[in-house]
């Protein structure tokens, strides 16, 4: 009787292991993109309510500005341009309010390109490599983002990100429609935390006589 009780107490030891290791699942690994985005705060974005910032460009002795206000939730837009005031709502672009919206999608694409990175649908990033970024001649890690040739005010293009094992970005290339040669590199720098959340406000090309960057930023939470 005593051999019975033990192999059955023995019997119920065993399946509760089997059971215990059945119920402890390994995390799912973060990507690239994923890891880059957290490390500008994308844990926070679903707390963000709304966000204004002016878009900057100066170009030898030229300025150009435009400022925005955004609330994430509700897909509300609001453009500040010289005299011109535009809202619309993202859900529901016409003809009228197209340009506009041109305009804010590129505009935002600088201000939070680390979280274009898991935001866009329809892209393809590369694996991680070990190379020379383009400005500053360090050993960087890269990967390349591509957009399909459909869809979007500028498919087909591709960017360079640089970034270190921080997994900050430090500079990038940007080639328009993909091309062997690049459209446009800047450094990625003047980074700023808005509780929690992580923005580089200046962008600055090699040659020296051109800067883009963001003031007025300011990020409301709920």
């Amino acid at each position: 009787m005593k051999n019975s009780i033990y192999i059955l107490a023995l019997a119920f030891v065993v399946v509760s292991c089997k059971e215990n290791k059945k119920s402890v699942t390994s995390p799912t690994p973060l990507s690239i993109a994923e890891k880059i985005a957290n490390a500008n705060g994308f844990k926070h974005w679903k707390d963000i309510s709304e966000i204004d910032f002016t878009f900057n460009v100066d170009r030898d002795s030229s300025h150009f500005e435009r400022s925005w206000n955004w609330k994430p939730k509700t897909s509300d837009v609001t453009l500040i341009s010289g005299k011109d005031t535009i809202s619309y709502n993202r859900k529901s672009v016409d003809s009228l309010s197209l340009n506009a919206d041109k305009g804010f999608i590129n505009d935002k694409f600088w201000l939070l390109a680390p979280f274009q990175l898991v935001w866009d649908k329809g892209t393809t990033i590369s694996e991680p490599s070990l190379e020379e970024a383009p400005i500053s001649k360090q050993k960087l890690n890269k990967i390349t983002l591509t957009y399909t040739s459909d869809g979007g005010y500028t498919p087909g293009d591709a960017y360079d990100f640089y970034y270190g094992d921080d997994f900050l970005v430090k500079e990038w290339i940007y080639r328009k429609g993909n091309s062997k040669e690049p459209s446009m590199i800047t450094s990625w720098e003047n980074y700023e935390d808005f509780n929690g959340l992580k923005i580089a406000k200046e962008h600055k090309k090699p040659e020296g006589n051109w800067k883009l960057y963001f003031s007025n930023i300011k990020v409301k939470f709920n």
